[in-house]
């Protein structure tokens, strides 16, 4: 038997089972009384109980945050949240789904020969997927330890899978150190698994076992396969990197002044030739960009976020002490493309066109305001890089109202601020063109629903009786709120639920009731707005 510095316990796993069940039994009985422990001001024990029956700090604090929210210690099993369907969805929206055939070969010796089970959850500690031999299946069913059932720490206390995820850090949790009594035969070990690219964590791996099996090496086991699943998103997000940086690189070139590129969750892609260090940008991570919004530099700079597609560039502000000649004034956009010029030489157009009343355009980062008519001819141009006819443009724009005489004025008007970039016969855009909506359509082909929700700010020119622009707007609005609810998790449906079609969706709320752990603290606001809507109000 291994012997521990009695300032710090040992882990349950190095000890024999009887000499912790017992006292700590007897703590568990006091009903998470908070009392001062030898050598430990934060441990918990019974008075009567003894020096032995002190508990380990991190139970300590599980079981307080388990009594605040309420649990139960008598529950029978942990509660259902997903049924079938949404179970499937969310498996397949989830970024550990490709990945899970590498958790099941690391730790399926481990569950099939010693009666572990192992699960992967969501952030929310909801069980997505189980892994075990038939007995130890048919035993964690029993106790809800099985797909579509939550196990955060304020849906049944204290467990591996809800106290790693509170915590952020592996931990394990022995016999009856859970707080719900018909856990007591169970003893689990599990790791959270951190998103590389937004710094949140993703989900956790479980193994779970009856408390006289659990092995001593369990804990660095589930952590390792954790480590491993994160580098496997690492190098997904790589790849991801790469191909946004062979798209938009040129653009990043082809600025006169120093600028960044910057992923919706705020980190830094590249730097531009001209930034000083360049090289040491790469992969910094910044607040995470609002459209038009600003960002503030390590140096104290700010620079306005001008969305790029499913990425943001940074126009850098000079340094101080520098000095740059005022124009006196904004002045017509005159940008031409150059015959023959690379793809970063060209001017950039990029239209902000969702949940807005007020569209906008910017043109090698200069703001160009639009009037609803000329956002809708540049959204149908977006919509068609082949050009349309004049016939084709005034039928899209006005049904069978319209005339092309109506058109060619309007495009008039239009070329006053773009110059030589609107070309006729057919009428269409020379210049490279970024959309937010086509953006979406972009991320929802690819699969990455929550980088679509996250970039859908609301609908297409909301304003707009266009035909054309209302079939558009329809179809990316009934898109984006089909993968949401199928394929999207709680964050993405959070994010989707704010923005002004997602407000009075009810299915929404009442799925992102279901997603939301216990005590998360955006409940009170889905319920909130749920009832108002049930109401009628």
């Amino acid at each position: 038997m291994v012997v521990h510095d009695q300032a710090a316990p040992a882990p349950h796993a190095c000890r024999d089972p009887g000499d912790l069940i017992r006292p700590v039994a007897l703590a568990h009985e006091a009903a998470y009384q908070p009392v001062r422990g030898r050598g430990d001001p934060d441990a918990l024990r019974p008075p009567s109980a003894g020096p032995a029956a002190a508990v380990r700090r991190s139970i300590a604090e599980s079981w307080r945050r388990s009594r605040d929210a309420g649990v139960d210690s008598g529950l029978r099993a942990a509660p259902p949240v997903l049924d079938r369907d949404a179970l499937a969805d969310a498996r397949g929206a989830h970024p550990l789904d490709r990945h899970l055939p590498l958790l099941r070969d690391l730790l399926r010796r481990v569950a099939d020969e010693s009666a572990h089970l192992m699960v992967v959850t969501d952030e929310a500690g909801h069980a997505l997927w189980t892994h075990g031999p038939p007995p130890i299946r048919r035993a964690a069913e029993s106790v809800g330890l099985t797909a579509g059932f939550c196990w955060s720490e304020g849906s049944v206390g204290t467990n591996g899978i809800g106290t790693a995820l509170a915590t952020g850090r592996p931990e394990h949790v022995y016999a009856t150190e859970h707080v719900a009594r018909v856990l007591h035969r169970w003893s689990c070990a599990g790791a959270p698994i951190t998103d590389p690219d937004s710094g949140r964590v993703i989900g956790c791996v479980d193994v779970s076992a009856i408390a006289e099996a659990l092995h001593p090496a369990t804990v660095a086991l589930v952590a390792a396969a954790a480590r491993l699943a994160e580098a496997r998103l690492e190098l997904d997000m790589r790849e991801r990197d790469e191909g946004l940086r062979e798209r938009f690189l040129p653009r990043l070139r082809g600025l006169r002044g120093g600028g960044l590129l910057l992923t919706a969750t705020g980190r830094v892609l590249a730097a531009g030739p001209s930034v000083p260090g360049a090289g040491g940008w790469r992969g910094r991570r910044l607040t995470a960009p609002v459209p038009g919004g600003t960002v503030t530099l390590p140096d104290g700079r700010s620079a306005v976020a001008e969305p790029l597609g499913e990425v943001f560039l940074l126009r850098l502000p000079p340094m101080s002490g520098v000095q740059v000649r005022s124009t006196g004034g904004p002045a017509p956009a005159r940008a031409v493309a150059r015959p023959g010029a690379g793809p970063g030489a060209g001017p950039l157009l990029t239209l902000s066109l969702l949940g807005t009343d007020q569209p906008s355009a910017r043109l090698d980062g200069a703001h160009l305001p639009l009037t609803p008519r000329h956002a809708e001819i540049l959204a149908l141009l977006a919509l068609h890089p082949a050009g349309l006819t004049g016939d084709r443009l005034s039928w899209y724009l006005y049904g069978d109202g319209g005339s092309p005489g109506t058109v060619r004025a309007e495009i008039h008007r239009l070329r006053a601020q773009l110059g030589g970039l609107v070309h006729a016969k057919p009428y269409r855009l020379g210049c490279a063109v970024e959309a937010d909506f086509l953006a979406v359509r972009r991320l929802l082909d690819e699969g990455d629903v929550t980088g679509a929700v996250r970039l859908y700010g609301g609908e297409l020119l909301p304003g707009s009786d266009a035909p054309a622009v209302r079939a558009e707007r329809d179809e990316l609005a009934v898109l984006v709120r089909r993968q949401a609810l199928d394929r999207g998790g709680a964050d993405a449906l959070w994010t989707y639920a704010q923005t002004e079609p997602g407000r009075a969706d009810l299915e929404v709320l009442e799925r992102l009731r279901a997603l939301l752990p216990p005590g998360d603290p955006r409940l009170p606001a889905v319920a909130s707005r749920r009832a108002r809507l049930l109401d009628g109000d």
